[in-house]
């Protein structure tokens, strides 16, 4: 079981940054409900909309909107677990997620390599995956194992499978997946159930968790709702990951975009809770700025550490375990 090190413990322990008041983490919360339930999200998975309504919440199917209550935000967040255990194939790899416990994984899905023979940029492979998964699995420093890149050289309407097959088959730790519809993540399901025994065996000490980003502004794919809805109902943890762009797909301000990116993520963990109460939640966050003269996604920027911090004190003040990138 991998314990690791605390953030800004009042015992002076490691090392944190106190971006927020309590009174600007309630301001922002505050902001978020009114946007979730006057503004509301669009949902494009008739799935997901059943399930919203049936939670209680206000639903258009004519414009495929979600409205929230405030309570039934507020009741799920509470529903969320504040703490849990990533497993892994090797038991001393379980890494727990909670309170101020800091981990760090690898980058992920990146679709392009430089490659290390003659240093060319080209397409990601499925080798590559593999070769990452056995650096990530060597290394101590990391705790958990991303879906490193999109294999570009198999079928791309099932290369989620050919990810997870390369990963599991190369590392003991724990793994990051990426499905994209109901059908590739009950695969993958299968696939974690027969490594780790049973899927009795996956609920108690899940071996994968998956990454879904909803998509900014203000919306939720149907691939993002049907791996929610498909994990969930396995009590497998979900990383709900924003990457809103100030700027471009949200306001211009930091606080703007945190509100934006805060109801991004509550109508994921939302649905999440909808479907089975106390799956298992990660609070993630790709957010950051748009660069105004190319119109791309700057990262390691100063903004996106400010938001990173922001959105850290969210996910804390929620006590719901937190992702950053962009490290």
């Amino acid at each position: 079981m991998r314990r690791s090190k605390a953030a800004g413990e009042s015992m002076f322990e490691g090392f944190g940054i106190s971006c927020m008041s309590d009174e600007a983490v309630d301001r922002i919360h505050d902001a978020t409900l009114e946007v979730l339930k006057f503004t509301g999200i669009k949902v494009y998975s008739d799935d997901a909309l059943d399930i919203y309504h049936g939670g209680g919440c206000t639903v258009d199917k004519s414009s495929s909107t979600v409205y929230f209550p405030a309570h039934v935000v507020e009741d799920c967040i509470r529903s969320a677990p504040p703490s849990f255990v990533l497993g892994a194939r090797d038991p001393k790899h379980d890494f727990v997620m909670g309170g101020k416990r800091v981990g760090f994984c690898n980058f992920s899905c990146g679709v392009q390599v430089a490659d290390l023979e003659d240093g060319s940029i080209r397409d990601s492979t499925k080798k590559d995956t593999e070769d990452v998964s056995k650096l990530v699995d060597y290394l101590d420093q990391y705790d958990i194992l991303d879906c490193p890149v999109v294999p570009r050289d198999v079928n791309q309407a099932i290369f989620p499978l050919h990810n997870y097959e390369a990963m599991i088959s190369n590392t003991t730790k724990h793994c990051s997946t990426a499905p994209f519809n109901f059908r590739l993540a009950e695969l993958i399901i299968e696939m974690a159930s027969a490594v780790a025994g049973g899927k009795e065996n996956l609920r108690r000490k899940p071996i994968i968790s998956a990454d879904v980003c909803p998509q900014s502004p203000l919306s939720l794919a149907r691939e993002t709702c049907e791996t929610i809805i498909s994990y969930a109902r396995h009590e497998i943890p979900v990383n709900v990951l924003s990457m809103a762009l100030a700027g471009g797909t949200s306001p211009v301000t930091l606080a703007g975009t945190l509100v934006t990116h805060n109801a991004e993520v509550l109508a994921g963990i939302c649905l999440s809770q909808l479907t089975k109460r106390g799956t298992p939640n990660i609070y993630g966050s790709s957010t950051t700025m748009m660069e105004m003269r190319r119109g791309t996604a700057t990262v390691g920027c100063p903004e996106m550490a400010m938001l990173g911090a922001c959105v850290a004190s969210m996910a804390k003040s929620y006590r719901i375990p937190s992702f950053l990138a962009g490290s």
